[in-house]
C-alpha cells in the first residue's frame, strides 16, 4: 500500500503532518511525500520545511492521495499539473483524502461534484462553486472521498482512514500509542464556541486560510 502526501509552496504543516502520524503506522504500507519537483517544500510561515521524495510524475497509482490545505492552496488552483495528477491518481485510488482548505484543490479538480464534503470553516463556502454539498462536520466520508475540516482535523481523518484500512484495534492502538486524548485548555475551536469579536474579525478581514 502507498500512501502519498502532496506538498506545494505555502501549505500547513499540521495538515500534512497529522494524518502522516496516524497513516505512517499503517501495517504494510509504505507513506511518501510528493510534490511537482524534489526536495524542500516550505510551510505557510516559511520556518519549516518538508522533502519531497517523490515528484507527481514518479507516484502514479498510489493507494492513498492525502491533500493539505494552507494558504498556497489559493495559487494551485488553476495548477493543472497537479489538477490533473489529482484526477489521475483518483482513478485507481482506494481513499481519496484531504484536510482543511486541500478540499478545494480536490474540488478543482472535478473530485467532489455531488459529494458531501468539508473544509476549514473560512473556505466552507468555496466548496458550493464546484458542485459539492458543503458541511461543517469535522470528517466526511463520501464513498472513497474523505475530507477534514480545519488543520487538527486532520489527525482525526488520519486516524479514521487508519481504521478503514487496518481495523477499529489498529486504530486504538494508534490512538493509544500517540497519546491522542485531546483535552484543550480554550473552548473556541469552532465558530459556534469561539469568542463571535474573533469570529468576525477572520470572517470580515478573511485571513489566515483565504489570504
Amino acid at each position: 500500500m502507498q500512501i502519498a502526501i502532496v506538498l506545494y509552496d505555502r501549505f500547513t504543516a499540521l495538515d500534512a503532518v497529522g494524518p502522516y502520524e496516524m497513516l505512517c503506522r499503517t501495517p504494510g504500507a509504505e507513506t511518501v511525500f510528493v510534490a511537482e519537483q524534489r526536495g524542500p517544500v516550505r510551510n505557510d510561515t516559511g520556518s519549516l520545511a518538508l522533502v519531497a521524495d517523490k515528484t507527481l510524475d514518479e507516484v502514479r497509482r498510489p493507494d492513498i492521495i492525502v491533500v493539505p490545505g494552507g494558504p498556497g492552496q489559493s495559487g494551485q488552483m488553476d495548477n493543472e499539473t497537479l489538477l490533473s495528477w489529482l484526477r489521475t491518481a483518483d482513478a485507481s485510488s482506494t481513499w481519496t483524502t484531504s484536510v482543511c482548505s486541500g478540499s478545494l484543490l480536490l474540488a478543482a479538480a472535478g473530485l467532489l461534484k455531488g459529494r458531501r464534503a468539508t473544509s476549514h470553516w473560512l473556505a466552507l463556502g468555496g466548496l458550493a462553486a464546484f458542485g459539492a454539498e458543503a458541511t461543517g462536520e469535522r470528517v466526511v466520508i463520501d464513498g472513497k472521498v474523505i475530507t477534514a475540516a480545519g488543520v487538527s482535523a486532520g489527525i482525526d481523518m488520519g486516524l479514521t482512514l487508519v481504521g478503514k484500512v487496518a481495523g477499529d484495534e489498529h486504530a486504538q492502538a494508534v490512538q493509544l500509542l500517540t497519546e491522542y486524548d485531546p483535552q484543550p485548555p480554550y473552548d473556541a475551536g469552532s465558530p459556534q464556541k469561539a469568542p463571535a469579536h474573533l469570529v468576525e474579525e477572520f470572517r470580515t478581514n478573511n485571513r489566515f486560510i483565504l489570504r
